[in-house]
């Protein structure tokens, strides 16, 4: 797969969003510095239907996402996905912001005046954990995989001691697909885990630097990651594996 490339696009960021480190912050920073054209860079939670232990309302991440990014003239936080009443799947999520994108790009007014995301192409944004995320029993469609690394383009950023080429060489589908597989290599890295953070936070231990500040003072107002929310979904299976192995999504409408 390419190491690097040169190409207009804008970014979306998928996921649970339970917490924004400064390392996530700058995943958009890696790949931008990589790919040179990027335009934008959407972050997207996941909706509270997701099931995952510990994953604190969506209000709470949307707000938290938005301080974070206040600085940021070029990344946007998007509550679509949030708001939905049950897990969207990715490749779901992906469509509609192309869709959205491409009324934009139309000159639909009503739309535009909503996105922010400039124009170009719509590729995901991953670290490289999540392309070994495909390899688990029932968390993915085999062709939500294969339209996502097909249609849409995948952006993955390294992490720590995982290889991302490794993960493309023994999948079928992303070998069949890596010139559309983007790889950016984080020299420098950070460590830092979102699940340690959650750990120091319920212990009352100190976070500054790790994350925003304002980010911080969000957490000590509304009292968000103590024992008792680490609790929330305790026993719940993820909502993937319950969802994708009765009703697989074919499309948007549906």
């Amino acid at each position: 797969p390419p190491v690097c490339d040169v190409i207009s696009v804008n970014k979306s960021v998928l996921g649970s969003s339970n917490m924004e480190l400064n390392k996530h912050l700058s995943l958009n920073s890696s790949a931008s510095v990589s790919l040179l054209f990027v335009v934008g860079g959407i972050v997207s939670p996941v909706s509270d239907g997701y099931g995952k232990q510990g994953l604190v309302p969506a209000k709470h991440r949307i707000s938290m996402a938005k301080l974070a990014l206040q600085s940021s003239n070029w990344v946007t936080v998007d509550e679509w996905e949030s708001q939905q009443p049950d897990w969207t799947e990715t490749v779901v999520t992906m469509r509609y912001k192309t869709h959205l994108l491409s009324l934009s790009s139309a000159g639909d007014n009503e739309v535009r005046s909503k996105c922010c995301w400039g124009h170009g192409e719509l590729k995901l944004l991953c670290g490289a954990d999540f392309l070994s995320s495909f390899k688990i029993p029932g968390l993915w469609l085999d062709d939500h995989v294969e339209e996502l690394v097909q249609r849409f383009g995948l952006v993955c950023v390294s992490r720590g001691s995982l290889q991302p080429e490794r993960a493309v060489h023994e999948s079928d589908t992303l070998f069949r697909h890596r010139r559309n597989v983007f790889l950016v290599r984080e020299w420098v890295r950070n460590e830092t885990s979102a699940t340690e953070i959650r750990r120091a936070l319920r212990r009352d231990q100190s976070v500054k630097y790790l994350i925003p500040d304002y980010v911080i003072e969000y957490i000590r107002q509304h009292e968000l990651y103590t024992e008792d929310s680490e609790r929330r979904n305790e026993g719940t299976a993820l909502r993937p594996l319950i969802k994708q192995a009765h009703q697989p999504i074919k499309s948007l409408d549906d």
